[in-house]
């Protein structure tokens, strides 16, 4: 299991590991999926699409463009393109649960 990082001061040094960098290397998606499955929303880059920005994605598929503050709270600037196949991408993932 892995350690909990308990301070800005680790949290910024494993950022900058090569175990982070490894995480992201080898990431495979299910935690994402797992997420969505048990209905909650998660946060991506807005990849080409939409450079710098943050997409909130919800487990229907509904997209939206949001901001967040210093404080961690989330402001929606517009909805955007749904994703389709959203459903079929999770449970693909979670077929025996």
């Amino acid at each position: 299991m892995a350690e909990q990082v308990t301070s800005r001061t680790e949290a910024e040094a494993f950022l900058d590991s090569p175990a982070f960098e490894f995480a992201l290397a080898h990431d495979d998606g299910s935690a994402a999926k797992a997420h969505l499955a048990a209905g909650h929303p998660i946060y991506i880059g807005g990849g080409s699409d939409h450079p710098g920005q943050i997409v909130r994605l919800w487990p229907d598929g509904r997209r939206q463009l949001v901001s967040v503050d210093d404080r961690g709270s989330v402001s929606v600037i517009r909805e955007i393109e749904p994703r389709r196949n959203l459903s079929k991408w999770i449970r693909s993932e979670h077929e025996t649960d």
